[in-house]
């Protein structure tokens, strides 16, 4: 679980002495000191930028998943909502996420108004007075992962929604939505206090994007042409599927930042342990993961389907989010494997309903992420009672905070591009350009 946010050290810091004669007597700060404070921020910033480059994973997988007629707004889709969500992650996210529940008592005004501040330059610890590890770190930490739940509402409602009022949803999920329910868990709320456990954000992160993903597909609707009057679904295959393929590994790199990095300690031999052990867990929950999907579409449709082997990869990386250390290899192998089996068949369930999730972010992150969170039963320390109430909770309060401001949207700005734009496509009707312009439009 997560820890609070670091409490402002630059007043307990002093400047190292200089070095000279008449100091020699003071000795500088050894690594024992020091050392986990050094080891903790590099763990943050080395984890923080695996993860931003999951942001490179999601625009490669949307793009490749995506007709060749809306890649390009897929690509502008994703550069800008990583933008506006570390924007709005430092001007009220961050300090609404942490510490806890106290902004519910200090009012809203507080949030809105204390913008995060950054270590001074040059900053030097003497003694012991340092906090774990840098507020800069930490900041840049936790707004990847923020970044992470908006791409998962980019994916499954591609190809009909027009950009801005879709990036004025960003700014609301970003800003407020996604900090307030965090707060509840990784900032010391009251889900932690219960003992609800969420390691690195199979529900915190994944579910929240996925519930907010379900209630835009259900007030958008689907995608002209997807489903047949007798609710046949017609198959619109993606433009690039190796440019998906080289997504889904990107995505499978950034993982290990997203876990690892959540051990949020590295100033001990047991942290590096730990951190070693969460590497080798999330390979192998992704690893079968994919193995499971790609025997399943050989069983059920007797060829494999290789957008689903790589959604299962990813439903497997989802699934040992919320508990990668505790398990062992084969533990985290059976969890990833049944994280594989959830989406081949949570796609077709979706179109029963006539739900239309263009990549599958939907079974991958929503369901994934509740089995997933159910499964820490398994190996970590937490009640099945607690689980199911954290699924809940942030199911409930995300589903229908998305849908009314859905909604609002809807009637406010329209969400949904006119029927004539979306059959030319969205890269001219909404910019002007296309990814594929020496290509037929597909």
């Amino acid at each position: 679980m997560k820890n609070l946010k670091l409490i402002p050290v630059a007043a307990a810091l002093i400047a190292l002495p200089t070095l000279g004669l008449a100091q020699e007597a003071e000795a500088a700060p050894g690594f024992d000191e020091i050392g986990p404070y050094i080891m903790t921020t590099l763990l943050f910033l080395m984890a923080g930028f695996l993860v931003f480059f999951m942001a490179a994973g999601f625009a490669m997988l949307e793009g490749g998943l995506v007709r060749s007629k809306n890649v390009a707004m897929q690509m502008t889709k994703n550069i800008a909502l990583y933008s506006v969500a570390a924007i709005m992650y430092w001007l009220i996210g961050f300090n609404l996420m942490y510490p806890g529940d106290s902004w519910i008592m200090a009012g809203w005004v507080g949030p809105f108004f204390s913008q995060t501040v950054l270590d001074p330059v040059g900053i030097a610890a003497a003694d012991a007075a340092l906090d774990y590890a840098s507020i800069g770190s930490d900041f840049f930490f936790q707004l990847v992962f923020v970044a992470a739940t908006a791409s998962i509402v980019s994916g499954a409602l591609a190809e009909r929604i027009k950009l801005w009022p879709f990036l004025v949803f960003v700014v609301l999920l970003t800003g407020v939505m996604y900090p307030i329910s965090g707060s509840w868990q990784w900032g010391g709320g009251w889900l932690s206090e219960m003992g609800f456990s969420d390691f690195a954000g199979s529900t915190v992160v994944h579910s929240v994007g996925g519930w907010a993903a379900l209630a835009g597909a259900i007030v958008l609707g689907p995608r002209i042409g997807k489903y047949s009057a007798d609710g046949k679904v017609i198959p619109m295959p993606g433009s690039n599927l190796a440019l998906a393929t080289l997504g889904t590994f990107i995505l499978w790199l950034g993982w290990f930042g997203f876990n690892g990095g959540s051990q949020l300690a590295m100033g001990t031999v047991g942290d590096v342990s730990d951190v070693s052990r969460i590497f080798a867990n999330t390979n192998m929950a992704a690893a079968a993961g994919a193995v499971t999907a790609l025997i399943l579409t050989q069983i059920m449709y007797k060829k494999p389907d290789l957008t689903m082997v790589l959604n299962g990869a990813l439903a497997g990386l989802v699934s040992i989010t919320a508990e990668p250390l505790a398990p062992t290899l084969f533990g985290s192998l059976w969890i990833g494997a049944i994280g594989g089996v959830i989406v081949v068949f949570a796609v077709p369930m979706l179109d029963k309903f006539k739900i239309d999730d263009v990549v599958g972010a939907i079974p991958v992150h929503l369901c994934a992420g509740i089995w997933g969170t159910i499964a820490v039963i398994f190996y970590g320390d937490a009640s099945l009672g607690t689980q199911l109430t954290g699924i809940i909770a942030y199911g409930v309060f995300t589903f229908v905070a998305s849908l009314i401001v859905w909604f609002i949207l809807k009637a406010v700005m329209g969400i949904r591009v006119s029927e004539e734009d979306e059959i030319t496509g969205l890269d001219m009707a909404e910019l002007g350009m296309e990814a594929y312009p020496e290509f037929s439009k597909g």
